[in-house]
């Protein structure tokens, strides 16, 4: 005999699975959430709890359904009823000028074609089927006519939703899309699983195939996955509309989070135009993308354009240059940094990688070497993202020659022969020689002449190293004891540009206490901490006297950090350089301490957009001197936004939530108004 249980446990029942529906509708597609996490998890306790007490209460579609069930022995085959295609790719503005042509050839029509444009998610093509509202069924892509069924681990992903929203769902409905890692949730995935000795992923393409395929749910559900969709392959029972666009626009309001970049096309010529300023903001952007999918708009015309064997005759895939390739380590040096970390810099057989010619890579340190097993003469795989310095990310084992060699790390210094030293807890090595050793001195002065530092105008990367090389430049401090007859014997240097060095170290006397902080090259001291350290203690002579008790008291200061600081003013050598600086006249006015009643302290601003009479970073500055935080991206918490010409998806945000928006006028205007100089 089944429990009664009352109507009104029933209803509340209901009402949570709503509140929760609508709230995970929020946070994962809308990105807006609207209901606190504490109240969420209120609200998901309280469902757990009557789910406990009246387990026939709990129903495929529940909230409380999405942490995992018990491992499967194997992946069932899914056939798909409207195959899952491929698409054919150009790789160059001509090739896809051609698709265009080919398409309005096809439609015997020498008027424009209206495109869709999405990017390319570097993620794994997904089917998930839904009867009657209600998730059935999720598979993988496969060969295109057979899959995987993998819904145990796709039901564990916040942004799918276990049922739609809104009335007049097709009583079938099919959607694709993309599952995808995040690089914030691979950065981290990584960083756990280093911590715990574990392997790391190469990519975060990888990171999702990997989670996707686990025969244990339990294990995807605690990995950052996303889905996105792209499109629909069956539907039953309900008539969609007839542009692309405004299809992908319904099942955002079905419940699914489509990309925020896509956009309709005019013709290929406007084609072309997105798929450039896309590719020049990739590296902005929160995931990875590979290139750009163009889909002719109407239906209809796909439709009568119809399909080849393997891919749709109305869709092409406009590829990014590959990010990822493979070419040998020809032979292994070692470069020593500013703070004489010993670095290995793979020398490789050059390869057109992510847009340029790569013929270094950095192996990051000796545990990286270890971890990689990988040998001079190996075959390697390389990734360049962006301007992120290429990385060698793995071995192609199959592929190793036999007089492939060991990479021998080294216990003395390469540039001054002193010991290199490794910290207990620490990945890096470090060169002990601190100045003696040239390289480092040649680092550290190239970091106090640099623009967010001492801001040197003309004292470039081939100067310093040249005026080290002469014996001309032993310290920061001997910056400023140049003399013009030294400076014009140099070669390449004429009266003129020595004269110009001169004026621009004179300039640079007067600075501010965080440039002058940050320019001393503390270890892990950055602008936003030496601007704390600043504003903390107001002058420097505090500072120097502070224990490691007292700068943890300083904002975002912890331990580590307030141990490289206090030991940085406590070596003798490093006073006397101070106090070299300050004789040659480097000088600064006091900070306003604490910093409570800044005009700005609390709120928070983004910068999009090209700035024409400030850089971004010059207005970064001038925020955070007036106590604001400045962000990357826009959110609710989000005070004011700051669009230049070019601003895209963050001004579109700021929109949306309804953030006030200033222009480069009315920013100016406002930094002048606070008592900011420009």
């Amino acid at each position: 005999m089944t429990d009664k249980i009352p109507s009104e446990q029933r209803q509340r029942v209901e009402e949570l699975h709503q509140i929760l529906q609508r709230a995970n509708y929020q946070y994962y597609v809308l990105d807006n959430p609207e209901l606190p996490d504490a109240e969420y998890d209120r609200r998901l306790r309280e469902l757990q709890e009557l789910e406990k007490e009246h387990p026939q209460l709990i129903s495929p579609d529940s909230p409380t359904q999405r942490v995992g069930a018990e491992p499967l022995k194997a992946f069932a085959e899914v056939h798909h009823e409207v195959p899952m295609l491929s698409l054919d790719n150009a790789f160059n503005d001509e090739e896809l000028q051609e698709f265009d042509r080919r398409v309005r050839d096809r439609l015997n029509t020498s008027e424009p074609v209206e495109y869709a444009c999405e990017p390319k998610l570097d993620g794994i093509a997904i089917s998930i089927l839904y009867r009657n509202g209600l998730l059935e069924r999720a598979a993988t892509r496969g060969d295109g006519t057979t899959g995987e069924d993998i819904t145990q681990n796709v039901r564990t992903i916040g942004s799918v939703p276990l049922r739609l929203l809104d009335n007049g769902v097709p009583e079938v409905l099919e959607v694709r899309g993309e599952i995808y890692m995040p690089k914030a949730g691979f950065a981290e995935l990584n960083r756990k699983a280093a911590e715990a000795g574990e392997k790391t992923f190469v990519n975060p393409r990888n990171a999702a195939a990997g989670s996707l395929r686990q025969l244990d749910s339990r294990i995807t559900a605690q990995r950052p996955l996303e889905l996105c969709v792209y499109g629909v392959g069956q539907v039953a029972g309900a008539t969609l509309p007839d542009r692309h666009t405004e299809i992908l626009q319904q099942l955002n309001r079905w419940g699914f989070r489509i990309n925020s970049e896509m956009a309709a096309a005019s013709d290929i010529d406007a084609c072309i135009a997105y798929h450039h300023k896309l590719g020049d903001k990739r590296g902005e952007l929160a995931y990875d993308i590979d290139g750009i999918v163009f889909k002719v708009n109407d239906t209809a015309l796909q439709r009568r354009l119809g399909f080849v064997a393997r891919a749709p005759r109305w869709a092409m895939a406009y590829k990014f240059p590959a990010q990822e390739e493979m070419t040998v380590l020809k032979d292994v040096e070692f470069q020593v940094g500013r703070t004489g970390a010993v670095t290995p810099v793979a020398r490789l057989e050059p390869v057109f990688v992510g847009g340029v010619t790569v013929s270094n890579a950095t192996l990051h340190n000796r545990d990286e070497i270890e971890r990689l097993g990988v040998k001079i003469g190996d075959t390697v795989v390389i990734r360049r993202a962006g301007d992120v310095i290429p990385q060698v990310v793995s071995v192609v084992a199959s592929k190793r020659p036999e007089d492939a060699r060991a990479i021998v790390f080294p216990d003395h210094c390469p540039v001054c022969d002193s010991p290199v030293e490794s910290t207990p807890g620490e990945a890096v090595a470090r060169c002990s020689g601190g100045l003696i050793c040239s390289a480092q001195r040649k680092q550290a002065i190239k970091h106090f002449a640099s623009r967010k530092a001492m801001d040197i105008d003309g004292l470039g990367d081939k100067l310093v190293e040249q005026l080290v090389d002469e014996g001309l430049l032993h310290s920061v401090s001997g910056l400023f004891h140049l003399k013009l007859d030294e400076l014009v014997e140099l070669e390449r240097m004429g009266q003129k540009s020595a004269q110009n060095l001169l004026d621009a170290l004179e300039r640079s006397k007067d600075t501010t206490l965080p440039k002058f902080l940050y320019a001393l090259g503390i270890r892990e001291v950055g602008e936003a901490t030496a601007r704390n350290l600043a504003r903390h203690f107001g002058d420097l002579e505090p500072l120097m006297q502070a224990d490691e008790d007292a700068l943890q008291e300083v904002e975002d200061v912890g331990p580590v950090v307030a141990h490289f600081v206090a030991e940085f003013f406590q070596q003798t050598h490093a006073q006397e350089e101070i106090e070299a600086l300050r004789q040659a006249g480097v000088h600064w006015q006091p900070e306003e301490q604490g910093g409570s009643d800044q005009p700005l302290a609390g709120q928070t601003w983004v910068l999009t957009g090209k700035l024409e009479t400030l850089s971004r970073s010059e207005g970064k500055d001038y925020l955070q001197r007036l106590g604001a935080k400045v962000a990357g991206s826009v959110s609710a918490n989000t005070d004011s936004v700051v669009a230049g010409p070019g601003a895209g998806s963050k001004l579109n945000k700021a929109r949306e939530l309804d953030i006030p928006v200033l222009d480069e006028e009315e920013f100016l205007e406002m930094l002048r108004e606070r008592g900011i100089e420009i």
